[in-house]
């Protein structure tokens, strides 16, 4: 069966490249668009990745991250954060909360992020 990887991006753009490039590579992908609708797909769904972006409408990276640390169902869900802050202080918070890695988009194209997306769901 398909993995599941969850995008929860507002760059609608990116989102749909990140979503064809990881489709392509056999993976069942789903998008969401704010932060608020992306937890309720976490909850709901269970996907076995999160592509996460930060900065979100409606409910911010960090405190979907806070609120799958707190439910044991949610808890082990690998989670890359893929984000435009590159602060010391948002990588350590995010690190601290257990992500498989932190990736700036300015760095990475969507090939490399599906590189990512494949190497965290291997180890």
């Amino acid at each position: 069966m398909a993995k599941k990887i969850l995008i929860i991006e507002d760059d609608a753009s990116l989102a749909e490249n990140l979503e064809k490039t990881i489709k392509a590579a056999g993976f069942e992908v789903y998008v969401c668009h704010d932060g608020e609708t992306g937890f309720k797909f976490i909850q709901e769904k269970i996907p076995d990745l999160i592509l996460l972006d930060l900065v979100l409408p409606k409910k911010h990276g960090f405190k979907i991250m806070e609120e799958m640390a707190k439910s044991p169902e949610l808890k082990n869900i690998q989670v890359i954060v893929l984000t435009n802050l590159e602060s010391p202080n948002d990588i350590e918070q995010a690190s601290s909360l257990g992500i498989k890695a932190y990736l700036v988009k300015a760095n990475y194209t969507p090939s490399e992020i599906l590189k990512k997306v494949q190497e965290a769901l291997q180890g």
